[in-house]
């Protein structure tokens, strides 16, 4: 019986093929929770952008539910007046943290990066533009010297 158990180690390969399975897993979870946090910070900094892009004249829900018009922001206290009432006229102003902004129409300014990509293209333009006319200038120079010349002798 002793030598039956002697055998049926000596059948697998290496100690590491039991642990392929756990290898496996526990890879699987790190990825998994390298791909949560990512994602997460994305979503985090997204929200933000959208936070920060609140301007006066944007509407927005709280996370207490009430909608209303942005009359004024202050980025120093990170705080937002919201204006609500009715359509007969009767309003009232409330102050809110910036942080309670649940939904809002406001959109992040992606402008920096379109400008970036503009001002290259048109640099781009300019520099490709700039070689051509100057040596159409230059042709021109030479070919009206040359006839000046023939015109002289």
């Amino acid at each position: 019986m002793l030598l039956n158990l002697l055998a049926e180690e000596e059948t697998t390969p290496n100690g590491l093929m039991s642990y392929l399975p756990i290898i496996i897993i526990v890879v699987l979870l790190v990825a998994f929770f390298v791909w949560s946090f990512v994602s997460q910070r994305k979503k985090q900094k997204n929200f933000n952008d959208t936070i920060n892009a609140v301007r006066p004249g944007s509407k927005v829900k709280t996370i207490g539910g009430i909608v209303g018009e942005v009359v004024e922001v202050n980025d120093e206290e990170n705080t937002f007046v919201l204006r609500t009432g009715d359509s007969e006229g009767n309003y009232s102003y409330m102050k809110f943290d910036k942080q309670a902004i649940y939904q809002t129409d406001a959109k992040p300014e992606e402008v920096k990066e379109e400008k970036v990509t503009e001002s290259v293209k048109k640099a781009d333009e300019v520099k490709t533009e700039e070689p051509f006319a100057d040596a159409a200038k230059e042709e021109k120079t030479a070919v009206s010297d040359e006839t000046k010349d023939e015109e002289i002798k």
